[in-house]
């Protein structure tokens, strides 16, 4: 079975849509942030950009999430900002990326109006930054996440 990977930048509704399409294939969410060492989550607060390896110990423990779900399915949340990245959750199984991406005035505002989440909005040029969009051979699709998260759900089952 396939693991659905949420990804994108801070803003994007990984959470959201997460939780939905879980939801609505009857599999487990997982939020990416709660596999976090407290040293990056206390980084990030602190308004500094994490760096590879920083990031990964948390990706390693999403990938063994992955394959903890491989015969399940499951979806999990990660920004998955590179490809290196996404070759380690990879690791753990087969996985189907839904990258959500849009405007970084669309981004800003969405972490702006946001509550109690860590992620200041000084930190989202340098996610853009970082992204590195799917390529051709990585499984997965990009969706505006300008669209109504219904309708972003949706699409993504279809296109799944």
């Amino acid at each position: 079975m396939t693991v659905i990977v949420v990804m994108g930048v801070s803003g994007a509704g990984k959470t959201t849509i997460g939780t939905a399409v879980a939801g609505r294939l009857g599999v487990d969410y997982a939020e990416a942030d709660t596999f976090h060492p407290p040293a990056n989550i206390a980084k990030m607060t602190a308004g500094h950009p994490l760096t590879d390896a920083d990031r990964a110990p948390w990706l390693a423990a999403i990938a063994k999430w992955i394959a903890e779900h491989a015969e399940t399915g499951g979806v999990v949340s990660s920004s998955a900002l590179k490809r290196s990245y996404r070759d380690v959750l990879r690791s753990g199984g087969p996985v189907w990326f839904l990258h959500l991406h849009g405007a970084r005035e669309l981004l800003a505002e969405r972490m702006k109006t946001r509550s109690g989440h860590f992620m200041p909005v000084s930190l989202l040029d340098s996610q853009l930054a970082d992204l590195e969009p799917l390529q051709p051979d990585e499984p997965g699709r990009a969706f505006d996440l300008a669209r109504r998260p219904a309708d972003l759900v949706a699409a993504a089952l279809t296109a799944l």
